[in-house]
């Protein structure tokens, strides 16, 4: 006999929760959404539009008493680290959406107290579910290119219609989670980091771009960069150049640009988060490039990972020690760019 679905609550049902957080819990294997908190009556009627019947709560305790078993804080960033306290204090599972925390203090002692408390907590690194990531681990995994020696990441979005998102702490901790936990899941931690910040005009102490580059422990070196405000197709998403071959794939990780459009992993069926073969990406070797097939892009499996994890069946899919080591490594680049020097960060897990 199966388990029933471990019923996830939302907090929050902005852009991230309406477009990135609730199609994805909602078709998830072993989970469901079972209430959002949501206050604004614009944001509450478009729950109602979207996933009628799906409870309403004004806050997390009250969602918390409607018997959710676990829960998602996908608020504004300043509100993350209050909320996750709030569910740890409930005792309810949680998974907060990146950027987990400010800084690496902040994160360290929220999983502390997770920890003290025996309470499940993660972090929302879909991210390392994207199509173009997941073929670089495959290709590499395979020891295709053989030892890996240097890697190019760029992460970059088109200018949005409603502006920079300045309130998520620039584009270095927005785009820079994702990119830099992505560089420290495929080839560990770093020792020493490099970064160059360019500055958003018009708008005093937002970074709309950046540089950093990571020296790994292993010798790997990842030179990561990050931009709000590409022009075009420019570039691709990886290189990785390797003592025997460079692989090169293209930006496309198969579902943001879905989403945005409205479309989820229940309407596109089994096509969800596949890339064309015009898309895929090459290894080079000896002047000939071959077609590697893309990975499939699945962001679900995250949730579907999270709800295994709260019936005790498995770790959580993103250990949260890796959101405090990513954040030190932040904090790094950012004092790097102030100083014009090189960095050491701090280290992440205690001990």
């Amino acid at each position: 006999m199966s388990a029933p679905p471990v019923r996830i609550g939302l907090v929050g049902y902005g852009k991230g929760g309406r477009l990135f957080h609730a199609p994805l819990i909602e078709h998830a294997e072993g989970c469901e959404l079972g209430g959002v908190v949501v206050r604004s009556p614009e944001r509450r009627a478009a729950l109602a539009a979207d996933l009628p019947g799906v409870p309403v709560a004004g806050s997390l305790a009250e969602l918390a008493d409607a018997g959710v078993d676990a829960v998602v804080v996908t608020t504004p960033l300043d509100s993350h680290v209050p909320l996750v306290h709030e569910a740890i204090d409930l005792g309810l599972p949680v998974v907060c959406d990146k950027p987990f925390a400010r800084d690496a203090a902040a994160a360290r002692e929220t999983v502390l107290a997770a920890e003290r408390a025996g309470v499940l907590l993660t972090v929302y690194q879909n991210r390392r579910w994207d199509a173009d990531y997941r073929t670089v681990r495959e290709v590499v995994a395979a020891g295709t290119l053989g030892e890996v020696l240097h890697v190019e990441s760029r992460m970059e979005q088109a200018p949005q219609p409603e502006g920079l998102p300045v309130t998520g702490g620039g584009a270095l901790l927005d785009l820079g989670s994702h990119a830099v936990d992505q560089a420290l899941h495929l080839f560990g931690p770093v020792r020493s980091v490099y970064a160059e910040l360019t500055m958003a005009p018009g708008v005093d102490g937002v970074d709309a771009g950046f540089f950093v580059a990571l020296r790994h422990d292993g010798g790997v070196t990842s030179h990561v960069t990050g931009n709000w405000a590409r022009q075009g197709d420019v570039g691709s998403r990886f290189r990785v150049d390797g003592a025997a071959a460079t692989l090169v794939v293209p930006d496309d990780d198969g579902q943001t640009a879905p989403l945005m459009a409205g479309r989820t992993p229940r309407s596109e069926g089994a096509a969800w988060g596949t890339v064309p073969e015009s898309r895929w990406g090459a290894v080079h070797r000896g002047g000939v490039a071959v077609p590697v097939p893309s990975q499939r892009g699945d962001w679900s499996a995250f949730y579907t990972g999270f709800a295994r994890a709260v019936r005790g069946d498995g770790p959580p899919p993103v250990d949260p020690w890796d959101a405090v080591s990513c954040l030190a490594v932040l904090e790094a680049a950012r004092a790097s760019a102030a100083r014009g020097q090189v960095v050491a960060p701090a280290a992440g897990r205690p001990g």
